[in-house]
This record gives C-alpha cells, structure tokens and sequence, in this order.
C-alpha cells in the first residue's frame, strides 16, 4: 500500500501547465511540513513536491496560493532521473489524489471568498462543475 497524508503551506504559487495527448493540466507546487520533533538550528519543516493532474490540477490553482494550509492525500512515487553529468539522481514526489481546506477565512494569506450565513462559501453551478469530487 502507497498512500501519504500530510498537512502544511504552500511554499510559492502552483505551477500549472497542459500537455499530452489529452492536453491534460499538470500542477506542480511544493509545501512546508512542519516536523512533529526538531534539533536545534535545524529547520522546523520539511519541504515536499506534489503533483497534481486533471480537474484537480485546475482546482489547485484556482484556490490554493502561497501560505496557505492544506491536507493532501497521495502517494509517493520516485521521479529518479540521470542528469547531464551522468549521475543519477533520485527525487521523490507526492502525486496528489485529493486536496482539503484547513483554514479559516480570516487566517488565510490572501482574502476568501465571502461565506453565507450558514458559513458555507457559495459555489456556483459553474464552480461545481469544475470541482474534483461530487
């Protein structure tokens, strides 16, 4: 079993570019994990690369920016390559199967969407259309 579930922010903008047969869209972004446990003058985070590919690609970049806290759930894959040297180098990355809010509107970096009464955000038929779930 391959499966990852982390929480953090986004370290920069995502990324996003189409390609393929199907002119699929491709999400790159990276986040700060924060470390549960750190040594002195080390860092309090890791930092991970994700990946995500079709409607949860465009979902990403349309409501995820930079400092923002999500949870993710994947699976890590190698992305190991040669480079120009010849070395081989080895990389991971989180190929993202779902993507969750986990911040309130007033602690996001940037502003969010106006919420209801209800305190649900109003998402339009087209905005669901577009969504990754149902």
């Amino acid at each position: 079993m391959n499966k990852v579930i982390m929480m953090g922010r986004f370290t920069k903008d995502p990324e996003i570019a189409y390609g393929g047969r199907d002119n699929t869209a491709v999400a790159r972004f990276s986040m700060a994990i924060d470390k549960r446990y750190k040594k002195e003058g080390e860092s309090g985070a890791d930092f991970f690369n994700f990946v995500a590919f079709g409607k949860t690609a465009e979902f990403v970049e349309k409501y995820f920016h930079k400092g923002m806290r999500a949870l993710i759930e994947g699976e890590l894959h190698n992305n190991d390559y040669t480079n120009k040297d010849g070395q081989k180098v080895r990389a991971e990355q989180i190929i993202v199967s779902s993507i969750y809010f986990c911040e309130s509107k007033g602690s996001s970096a940037q502003p969010a969407p106006a919420e209801n009464a209800e305190g649900f955000m109003d998402v339009s038929e087209t905005d669901m259309a577009e969504l990754p779930f149902n």
